[in-house]
């Protein structure tokens, strides 16, 4: 069989992960593995993400076996009851800890199996797919983790000591994240160029869905990245060719993972309770910016998103501004209060609650 794909980077590493090697050792070209291979090859010539790559060569894989399991060995024994039987084996599958598999991750796998069939269909393989009108389990409402306060943040932050090199690169980092709201592998993938410091811009390159955007960068952030390039970077540099903006001590660029290792152990630090580590910093930028009067569509560029949905759910407003329109819309809010409300009142309510929440901030500043 050909080696997969024309991109070698991404070929070498999808052929040494353990699902490929379960995919591919020994099997017949005409079983489950044998085609999925070929389908997982398809995707790399089409240009797929890696990692998107990579989890449906796990995807499958498993599939695969579970299906061997039940000697089920090519695509054209599967029918719905089988795909059916699957959909359960993952709903009632208990991982080494007694917890389930997520209602996103069986999603995940059924939809997986969807493209994998659809495209054995597409090749004419299979006359017609057993999973086009499988049912695939509804997510939960999106639950949105609490931000962190104006005064937390500033907490987390001061927790770092910038006299101590590792400190004062995190300091650098964890304000960009909050200015920004960029994602930990967005972060960890800036080069020294994405940043214009003169204009105050940052340039993400390929971003989630492998799309460039450009952001709005603060001041106080450029300021902490000047004084970590100044002072910390060229002493971490190894080999000159090195281009990411945030390095180790070791001159390595910094991980996702390790981002997030930083993150849980800075808010150890500052005694902040709230799950999350570097995502955090993303809901509190948007949260933040939302509250203080930016418009949605702005924020959702900032952030990255395709559809404004994903960024509809950061649209919750302050109690204290909700209670002013409130009483300033409301027929019935006042007791003496029997007419309609003009704008002349919305509007008056709407500036009450901004003189409100500015004071708020200019407070919690002074505590932090």
């Amino acid at each position: 069989m050909a080696k997969p794909g024309n991109n070698g980077r991404v070929a070498r590493g999808l052929q040494a992960s353990k699902s490929w090697r379960a995919l591919s050792v020994g099997c017949d070209p005409d079983s489950i593995r044998g085609y999925a291979q070929r389908y997982l090859e398809a995707l790399l010539i089409a240009h797929y993400a890696q990692a998107t790559v990579f989890t449906r060569t796990q995807y499958l894989a498993r599939f695969a076996a579970w299906c061997e399991e039940r000697a089920i060995a090519t695509p054209g024994e599967v029918t719905r009851a089988t795909l059916e039987r699957y959909a359960r084996h993952l709903y009632q599958y208990r991982r080494s800890d007694g917890r389930p598999t997520r209602a996103s991750t069986q999603q995940q796998y059924l939809n997986c199996l969807r493209g994998f069939f659809r495209w054995l269909v597409q090749g004419q393989h299979l006359a017609a797919s057993p999973a086009t009108d499988l049912l695939i389990p509804r997510l939960p409402l999106r639950q949105l983790p609490e931000p962190l306060t104006l005064a937390e943040v500033e907490r987390a932050l001061n927790t770092l000591d910038p006299s101590r090199a590792i400190d004062l690169r995190d300091r650098a980092m964890w304000e960009v994240l909050y200015s920004t709201g960029l994602r930990r592998t967005e972060l960890a993938r800036l080069k020294l160029d994405d940043l214009d410091r003169t204009r105050g811009w940052l340039f993400v390159r390929q971003g989630k869905g492998r799309k460039d955007r450009i952001v709005p960068i603060g001041e106080r952030a450029i300021a902490w990245v000047e004084k970590y390039l100044d002072e910390l970077r060229g002493e971490w540099l190894r080999d000159a060719r090195e281009a990411h903006l945030f390095l180790n001590p070791s001159g390595t660029p910094v991980t996702p993972a390790s981002l997030t290792a930083r993150g849980h152990q800075l808010f150890r630090r500052a005694c902040i309770a709230k799950p999350g580590s570097c995502h955090i910093f993303r809901h509190t930028m948007a949260t933040h910016m939302l509250e203080h009067g930016a418009d949605v569509r702005y924020v959702q560029e900032m952030l990255g998103h395709k559809n404004l949905n994903s960024t509809q759910i950061y649209t919750h407003v302050s109690a204290g501004k909700l209670k002013a329109v409130h009483t300033a819309t409301h027929p019935k809010a006042r007791l003496a209060r029997m007419d309609a409300p003009t704008q002349a009142d919305i509007d008056a309510a709407e500036r009450e609650a901004a003189a409100e929440a500015a004071a708020l901030t200019d407070r919690r500043s002074n505590e932090g």
